[in-house]
């Protein structure tokens, strides 16, 4: 049997293309400086060949003849061949051109990460065409070997990267356990070593082969059957998680903390948000406005400043465990007023008209009309910290205070307000109200024809979903101490709209590691963070074509996901020369 190469060709292309953008925008370079495995493997060289490997893979994958070992593998082989020729061309270009005026990033640090440090340009290009060869072949190989031992395999390489790549955050964990000198043995500075790494990965590799071999069987045998012990074993698991999330933020230490609070504020206002477009389907662009608002009102409500409402009345009444509720409630008030002049919009005009409101405050924010009350472009200043046990008697009088101004007691704030808002969340997702927002959802003339009143709902989840932005906001305004107008950009509302598009709609596990992996991540890889809105988008195109319903979909959406694309699918026609059969014939 031929093959076509045309597609074979054509997905090599497309990689070197891919490979071509991440080096000329400064991304190979950038991440070339964190080491994963100490003077083997840096992360810029493991995303200079990841595209040639995945197309490798995918190029193999649609083989009509995938029974054939070397026809695999000179696939491979062709595919890693034509991804090398983009940044062959670079390579010669920057040889005899200065590309600098144009594309900034195409240094020499850049030619000398693409030739392999090879002094000769021959040699160099020709090593070139050998790695990006020889990754697609590992791609096709990949493909051929059985599935069970090919998910074991991509299973170690995932650890050894995982823990090499946030080897400094699995080291400041592993500090609280154990001494520098038995780190020493697994890390070198902030990579692993790479006896280390070959023994993770053997681990890793023969662990998940035995699972995958016997975990079926294991796992029938030590699931309890019976209603109690299944019980008690979720309650267990609840417990054992419990105990992670208090100690959590004394794990992992100060800076990782404070990234967890950033994490933990924007799981408030993707639950908030995900009520709106997760449950009753509203696009809302606008969703800063709530955050905004909840940190204004903390913040004049509290502020020791000139802005505080402490300086213009005396009355030094308010604190932060008071304007929380309020900071809620207004922000409930100001969704709902903002949800009246949208009611009969739909689709891109809600979005539209939301994110109309969204610019509409920040231009509010730094007007001048405004400055007396909310500071205009110079924010908000002094705005104090959060206390507990702090029973104040006298405005300068205080019994047993305990200021929470470190990250690592702030997360206990963000972790019961996230938790308080998961229960609602989860209430919400079950009751009547939840299942008429789904409704309204699929089809808002139907649910109307079927009598649920659709405006009333829809006002219901406007207001609802501000409440945890308003939360958040609050919180936000007394972790800073202070407040500025260009904290609550556009930007805030694409990154709590992404969290739920890749993490799951309607999901709040979703959530969750959606918030992880779009805030956490990029703040812990200090790399990522000047390419964060690319990894955004190309992330979300991913995500679209990959896995639509998200990493981890409610099952209602998931569903629904699947549905579509079974009803897209063509019913096949009867033959021409079927014979019908008439009953009393």
């Amino acid at each position: 049997m031929t093959t076509n190469w045309k597609p074979i060709i054509r997905m090599g292309l497309l990689a070197g293309i891919i490979t071509l953008y991440m080096a000329v925008v400064g991304m190979l370079e950038s991440f070339s400086e964190r080491e994963v495995i100490r003077d083997f493997v840096t992360l810029g060289q493991i995303m200079l060949v990841f595209a040639s490997i995945t197309a490798g893979y995918l190029a193999t994958r649609r083989l009509s003849d995938a029974q054939n070992p070397l026809r695999l593998l000179v696939s491979g082989a062709i595919v890693g061949l034509m991804s090398s020729l983009p940044l062959l061309v670079l390579v010669l270009l920057a040889s005899q051109l200065e590309l600098r005026d144009i594309l900034v990033n195409v240094t020499r640090d850049l030619i000398r990460i693409l030739t392999f440090d090879q002094e000769s340009l021959l040699t160099g290009g020709l090593m070139l065409l050998l790695v990006f060869t020889a990754a697609g072949t590992v791609g096709a190989l990949i493909r051929s070997i059985s599935p069970r031992l090919r998910q074991s395999l991509i299973f170690g390489v995932a650890w050894v990267l995982g823990i090499g790549i946030l080897s400094e955050l699995v080291q400041q964990i592993l500090q609280q356990v154990f001494d520098r000198d038995a780190l020493r043995v697994v890390f070198i500075r902030d990579a692993l070593k790479p006896e280390a790494a070959l023994a993770i990965f053997v681990i890793a590799a023969v662990l998940d082969y035995l699972w995958l071999s016997q975990g079926k069987v294991l796992r029938s045998r030590l699931t309890p059957t019976a209603p109690g012990p299944q019980r008690n074993l979720r309650y267990g698991g609840f417990a054992l998680l419990a105990l992670l999330l208090l100690v959590l933020p004394w794990l992992v230490g100060t800076a990782t903390s404070d990234v967890l609070t950033s994490v933990g504020l924007y799981i408030l206002m993707g639950l908030g948000l995900n009520i709106a477009v997760g449950l009753a389907g509203l696009l809302d662009l606008g969703y800063v406005t709530n955050f905004a608002v909840g940190a204004y009102v903390m913040g004049v409500l509290t502020s020791t400043g000139p802005l505080g409402i402490d300086a213009k009345t005396g009355l030094a009444i308010f604190n932060f465990w008071l304007v929380l509720p309020v900071s809620l409630i207004v922000a409930m008030f100001t969704g709902l007023i903002l949800a009246v002049p949208v009611l009969r919009m739909r689709g891109d005009y809600l979005a539209i008209a939301t994110l109309g409101f969204g610019e509409i405050i920040r231009l509010l924010a730094i007007s001048d009309w405004l400055k007396p009350v909310i500071g205009g472009a110079q924010g908000i200043l002094f705005i104090p910290k959060p206390e507990f046990l702090g029973v104040r008697l006298l405005p300068q009088a205080e019994i047993f205070p305990l200021i929470l101004n470190d990250p690592q007691q702030i997360y206990y704030v963000i972790l019961a307000a996230c938790l308080f808002a998961i229960f609602v969340s989860t209430r919400l997702n079950n009751s009547r109200t939840g299942r008429q927002w789904m409704a309204i959802r699929e089809d808002e003339d139907v649910a109307a024809a079927m009598g649920i009143n659709t405006a009333k709902a829809k006002l219901l989840a406007f207001t609802l979903s501000a409440a945890t932005g308003g939360l958040a906001g609050g919180i936000f305004a007394s972790k800073l101490g202070t407040i500025f107008p260009n904290s609550f950009s556009l930007l805030v509302s694409v990154n709590v709209l992404s969290l739920i598009i890749i993490g799951g709609m309607g999901s709040i596990p979703g959530i969750v590691i959606g918030a992880f992996v779009l805030i956490g991540l990029p703040e812990i890889l200090r790399e990522f963070d000047q390419f964060r809105l690319l990894l955004y988008g190309a992330l979300l195109i991913v995500m679209m074509l990959a896995r639509p319903e998200g990493l981890w979909p409610s099952a209602i959406h998931r569903r629904e996901m699947h549905q579509t694309e079974d009803d897209s699918k063509p019913i096949a026609e009867p033959p021409r020369d079927a014979t019908v059969v008439v009953a009393g014939d």
